[in-house]
């Protein structure tokens, strides 16, 4: 099992979030990161949203720090901890901006990139973006073909239904030809996305018990036969731990999710401070040890 930390600060879902990282700022990323960093966690995440409509605030919360600078920072922060983007979405993006963009970073970072990557489901921030909404899983599709054909050439050339490139200098490019891919989503087609595409899937706000269900049946596909190589899980318990208050529920947690067909642990702790943050991320080491 790998954990992994849903980064405090530069998210605030209203669901989870703790009341002193309202106020809290780069800092405080800074010190969670090291920390972090030090006891071993195998990566930190930034997701993406880029304007949140005031009508999906209540549910998705205000604040998302921007991806790609906040892992750049933390990248100049650390030396081991991976940087994953949980998760960009496809739509908002053009395939080259995402392996220029973060081929960057892998190379700042010296490789320790993970591109988390997702269809996306906001519609009001799609339309207002100018992107469209409908028959975004086929673009999105096409934009993985397209960045898995990219990475780590210089002068990528791909031709697919709805992107289509060559003759083109993208330097620098990833540092290898394969950045782990993390696809993220709820449905069944997003399993799937991830079995033809990614290295691991990384469902939200699905049960364990439903996640152990469906990759039961995609287990008895073609597609997963045809994959030939392991498929990695990440799954994230709620409510957040409580390493210090609660290790039992730590332990039942991590055998529940384990038992599921998890793999990693993407993480949210309960703490009133940074102090109780910094001992929170000590207390879980000490009480499931370190990451694989």
């Amino acid at each position: 099992m790998r954990y992994g930390l849903i980064t405090p600060v530069i998210l605030l879902n209203p669901r989870v979030v703790n009341e002193w990282e309202r106020e809290a700022d780069i800092d405080e990323v800074a010190a969670i990161a090291e920390a972090a960093d030090r006891l071993g966690y195998h990566h930190l995440t930034a997701s993406n949203h880029i304007a949140i409509p005031h009508e999906a605030s209540a549910r998705r919360g205000r604040r998302y720090w921007d991806p790609a600078v906040t892992l750049g920072f933390v990248a100049a922060r650390t030396e081991r901890i991976r940087l994953a983007t949980f998760c960009l979405v496809l739509g908002y993006h053009h395939p080259l901006e995402i392996v220029k963009r973060y081929g960057t970073l892998d190379h700042a970072s010296k490789g320790r990139v993970i591109l988390g990557l997702g269809v996306g489901t906001l519609e009001p921030e799609f339309r207002m973006l100018g992107r469209e909404f409908e028959g975004r899983g086929e673009r999105a599709d096409d934009a993985l073909r397209a960045i898995l054909a990219s990475m780590g050439e210089r002068e990528p050339e791909y031709h697919g239904t709805h992107y289509d490139f060559g003759d083109v200098t993208v330097d620098p490019s990833t540092l290898s030809d394969r950045v782990p891919i993390w696809i993220g989503g709820q449905s069944a087609r997003s399993l799937r996305r991830a079995v033809e595409f990614g290295d691991a899937w990384v469902p939200f706000a699905v049960e364990p018990e439903e996640v152990a269900s469906m990759l039961e049946a995609v287990r008895a596909t073609s597609a997963w036969e045809e994959r030939g190589r392991p498929l990695d899980v990440g799954l994230a318990p709620e409510p957040p731990l409580d390493p210090l208050g609660d290790p039992d529920r730590v332990r039942r947690e991590i055998e529940r999710h384990e038992a599921c067909g998890a793999t990693i642990l993407n993480l949210r702790f309960r703490h009133d401070s940074l102090a109780h943050c910094l001992e929170q991320l000590e207390a879980f080491v000490a009480v499931a040890g370190p990451s694989d």
